[in-house]
This record gives C-alpha cells, sequence and structure tokens, in this order.
C-alpha cells in the first residue's frame, strides 16, 4: 500500500472517545479506531462491561484503553467523564456519539406508549447526546480541532412498515425513536454550523438494521426489502464509515449524514 494512503488512515497518537463502546456498533467503533492507531475510552452504564471489553480490545490491538462509566442522561456523568478522558491524556481528537438505541420500557405501540417511556427514550438518544456534544466540543474548540460522529439511524429517514415485525411476533420500535434519530440529524447539521469554524468537523452515521438473532422470517422479509439482499454485519459493516469520519480522508467534510444501510431508505 502507497503511504500516501496509509498516512490518509493512520490515527497514531491521537485520542478517541466512543459512547456505549462496549458492544454491538460501539465496539465495532472502538476496534476500527484502535486498529488505526488511536487510543480510546469506551463508555458503558455498567463499568464491568466496559473493562471487559476494554480488556477485549487491549488483548487485540494492544492500544491503551480506559474503561469508564457514563449515563449520559445524567450531565453531571457527562461532564465527569470528559473531564477523566481530559486528565487521562490531555486531548481529544475523535468522539462517536454511539449512546442510546432500543425501546426503552413498555409497550412500542404509540396509543398505549407512556409518557414516561417516551420521555426516557428521548433523553437517551437525544438529550444525551446533546449534553455530550456540549462538553466534548468545549475541549475541541479549545483545541481548534476535532471530528465527532453522532450515531443516527434510518429510522429518521423513513417510514417502517410494521407488518413485518407483527408477522414475526416483534415489538419493533416506537416512533419517539425515530423522532430522537431525526433529531440527531438536525442537531448534527446545526452543530457542523457552529463548530466547523472552529475547526472541528461534525458529521453523522445512520446505520440500517443489522442482524443479531432476529427471528428468520424477519431477517428474510426486512432483507427483501433491502437493495443489496441483507441486513448488517456487526464486526464488518459500519467500521469503513467510522474510520472515514474520524480519519483526514473527511477534512473538508462537515455536516453530512452518511447512510449505512445497504440501500434501505433508496428502495420503495
Amino acid at each position: 500500500m502507497h503511504n500516501e494512503i496509509k498516512q490518509m488512515f493512520d490515527l497514531s497518537g491521537k485520542i478517541a472517545v466512543v459512547t456505549g463502546g462496549a458492544k454491538g456498533l460501539g465496539f465495532d467503533a472502538a476496534s476500527v479506531l484502535c486498529a488505526a492507531g488511536c487510543n480510546v475510552a469506551i463508555t458503558s452504564r455498567q463499568l464491568t462491561e466496559a473493562k471487559e471489553s476494554a480488556r477485549k480490545l487491549h488483548d487485540i490491538y494492544k492500544a491503551e484503553i480506559l474503561p469508564l462509566e457514563l449515563d449520559h442522561t445524567d450531565f453531571e456523568s457527562v461532564c465527569n467523564v470528559v473531564g477523566r478522558v481530559h486528565n487521562w491524556k490531555g486531548h481529544i481528537e475523535i468522539f462517536v456519539n454511539n449512546a442510546g438505541g432500543g425501546s426503552g420500557k413498555g409497550t412500542c405501540r404509540l396509543f398505549e406508549r407512556s409518557p414516561e417511556a417516551i420521555a426516557d427514550l428521548i433523553a437517551s438518544n437525544l438529550t444525551g447526546v446533546i449534553y455530550c456534544c456540549r462538553e466534548v466540543g468545549k475541549v475541541m474548540a479549545e483545541q481548534k480541532r476535532g471530528k465527532i460522529i453522532n450515531i443516527a439511524s434510518m429510522a429518521a429517514l423513513v417510514g417502517r412498515d410494521r407488518r413485518i415485525y407483527d408477522r414475526n411476533n416483534m415489538a419493533g420500535q416506537p416512533v419517539d425513536y425515530a423522532a430522537a434519530k431525526a433529531g440527531i440529524i438536525g442537531l448534527t447539521r446545526d452543530l457542523a454550523g457552529f463548530l466547523s469554524p472552529m475547526g472541528i468537523c461534525v458529521n453523522a452515521i445512520s446505520p440500517g438494521g443489522f442482524e443479531r438473532g432476529q427471528p428468520q422470517g424477519f431477517i428474510r422479509d426486512y432483507s427483501d426489502a433491502t437493495p443489496l439482499g441483507r441486513m448488517g454485519r456487526d464486526g464488518i459493516d459500519l467500521k469503513g464509515a467510522i474510520l472515514f469520519l474520524a480519519s483526514t480522508a473527511s477534512d473538508y467534510v462537515t455536516g453530512q449524514n452518511l447512510v449505512v444501510d445497504g440501500g434501505f431508505c433508496i428502495w420503495k
């Protein structure tokens, strides 16, 4: 490989933070950043999970990993974690705002869904994301450099056919999840307008559905509705997008939403 390509994607010596980095897409993000040379702080609501994932990452990539407990819906918890990461290495170049997801507690059907469940999901998938952008953004503004990558969802871009969930006896996801993820895309664009003049790129990634042990009928139905004919693969399909937006290859890209969904949103 030519040195020009190596240099473009080499993140050696940079510090990254991945919220919700102990499993799933967050673990994939932490993995590819470690592989590119970063030292990474990963957070989880459960410190034991963060520590276990930190051990795995260190064993594979020999990177320095800082496991931290974080409730990103608690502003004081966010401030504490960002402060600890900054004290750890003195700088933060890359931030993957991944924590959130899920349907929250209770039924997913809007007419039966409790106001408390709606508020909890919005807090986890939008308010906490804003808290993190606020605190990490301040550090990056002082540095005059940085990359923020917010994790949105294809749910923000297209209404879902809930018959697929119903016929496979699945709860699906509530409309407040789509609302929160749409908020992340709006946040990303406006935050890019605010922070880009300070040397900070802000972008989002909207993943589609990933295969994680769902009923075979659902996997088949979802795959049939996707131009590439399959669901996303953990450990593979998100890593390239993360690396691109974290590296110098995307230094002239800001305020964008990169959809990683196998074409799901383009096919009717």
